[in-house]
């Protein structure tokens, strides 16, 4: 897994990154529209940007911005942060209209709180076509993910997609192994490299 690495600043008005696309889903089923994210990072922020071409099903309560537990009923992309050391490991979810969703776990499926507590200083973004086409973004502060996480160069990373509710289908940027889509399987999420972002 890549995380492009940008000496300046990154902003959502401005953001041009190349984009990684998934194109077939757990059971190795190609899907109608491919799906595509990118992580980046600068020097203060992880930034996980997710865009489709296809229009997608939103939770009914979510909203532009908006903490909303649940939003995996629904079609929505996630991203998976997790500390081999400790076990713990974060999940976020991202709909595409820029609601979004953290839980922390100890353990697999192991809540590190039974309520729903906002992971701190998250920002998301959010842009939807007429066409149904969108793309979202989400930009999580670097020190509390060293604080809550160990992040670093032994951090594990996973992408994973939600579609065609309420059919859904299940997409993961890392291969996990199982017939049943889990994507709790931090053990086998990837480790990633930096890549550095030319100006």
């Amino acid at each position: 897994m890549l995380i492009l690495k940008s000496a300046r600043p990154l902003h959502w008005g401005s953001l041009s990154l190349p984009v990684w696309g998934l194109s077939r889903d757990w059971s190795g089923a190609e899907i109608p529209s491919p799906l595509m994210f990118s992580l980046a990072c600068d020097s203060d922020r992880l930034w996980f940007v997710a865009a489709g071409k296809s229009p997608t099903k939103i939770h009914p309560l979510a909203r532009p911005g908006g903490f909303l537990a649940e939003l995996w009923r629904y079609d929505c992309a996630e991203l998976f942060i997790a500390d081999p050391q400790s076990g713990r490991y974060v999940e976020f979810n991202l709909a595409a209209n820029g609601a979004w969703w953290s839980g922390e776990f100890v353990a697999p499926r192991q809540r590190a709180e039974e309520i729903d507590i906002a992971f701190p200083e998250v920002a998301t973004f959010a842009e939807l076509a007429p066409d149904g086409g969108w793309m979202s973004a989400m930009s999580l502060p670097l020190d509390l993910l060293r604080s809550r996480l160990n992040w670093g160069v032994t951090s594990r990373i996973n992408v994973t997609f939600i579609i065609g509710s309420p059919a859904q289908q299940f997409l993961s940027a890392a291969r996990l192994p199982g017939e049943i889509p889990d994507f709790h399987q931090p053990a086998h999420f990837p480790d990633f490299q930096f890549h550095e972002l030319k100006d």
